[in-house]
C-alpha cells in the first residue's frame, strides 16, 4: 500500500511553489519601479525637485523636443505651446502644455512622461509637472499646465537632443471628477 507521507510532501511543496509565485508577482511592480528609477530605464525620471542647479559656464546648448499624444479613447485636445526649446544644461526651464475638454461631461486625466534617449533620462529633472497629479476638466474647460525642468550639467557630451513625451490617459472611471455646480 502507498504511504500518505510522499503525497502530503508533494502537495506541500506544490503549495509552497504557488505561494512563492504569487508573492513574486506582487513584488514585480515595486521591483520594476525601483529598477527604472535607478537606471533611467523606460524614460522614468525623478519627480523630486533637483537642488543645487547651476548653469554650465560653457555655451553648450541642448535641444529639448516636446511631444503630446492621447491614449486611444482620450478625446481631449492636448499639446505643448512650442515644439522644442533650446536650453543650457544646469538652468531652470519651463514649457506650457495646453489641454481642453471638448466633451459635455467632466473628465479626469493622467499624463505619463517618457524621456528619450533613455540613457539621458537620469539627467532630466522635473521640478514641477502636471504629470505629478491627475487633471480634472469640466466640459469645454481649457487649462495651461507648466512643466519646469533642469537638464543636468553632467549630461553626457554626446547627447545634444532630448525628447520629453507625454501620453494622456482618461482615468475618469477610476477617479470620477466632481462636476461644477453653477451658482443660482
Amino acid at each position: 500500500m502507498n504511504s500518505p507521507m510522499p503525497n502530503r510532501r508533494l502537495v506541500l511543496r506544490l503549495l509552497g511553489v504557488v505561494v512563492g509565485m504569487f508573492a513574486f508577482g506582487f513584488a514585480l511592480v515595486p521591483i520594476y519601479d525601483v529598477m527604472c528609477q535607478a537606471f533611467g530605464i523606460n524614460g522614468k525620471t525623478s519627480g523630486a525637485a533637483y537642488e543645487g542647479a547651476q548653469v554650465e559656464n560653457s555655451a553648450r546648448e541642448v535641444r529639448v523636443q516636446f511631444l503630446a499624444t492621447n491614449n486611444i479613447d482620450m478625446p481631449w485636445e492636448f499639446k505643448p505651446m512650442a515644439d522644442d526649446l533650446v536650453v543650457h544644461p544646469g538652468g531652470t526651464n519651463q514649457m506650457l502644455f495646453v489641454a481642453s475638454n471638448p466633451t459635455d461631461k467632466p473628465m479626469t486625466a493622467q499624463a505619463i512622461p517618457s524621456i528619450a534617449p533613455s540613457n539621458a533620462a537620469a539627467y532630466f529633472h522635473k521640478t514641477e509637472c502636471f504629470c505629478f497629479s491627475q487633471q480634472i476638466l469640466q466640459p469645454g474647460e481649457r487649462i495651461e499646465m507648466p512643466v519646469r525642468f533642469i537638464v543636468d550639467k553632467d549630461l553626457p557630451a554626446d547627447v545634444h537632443h532630448l525628447t520629453l513625451a507625454y501620453t494622456l490617459f482618461d482615468v475618469t472611471d477610476r477617479v470620477p471628477p466632481v462636476a461644477q455646480v453653477s451658482p443660482k
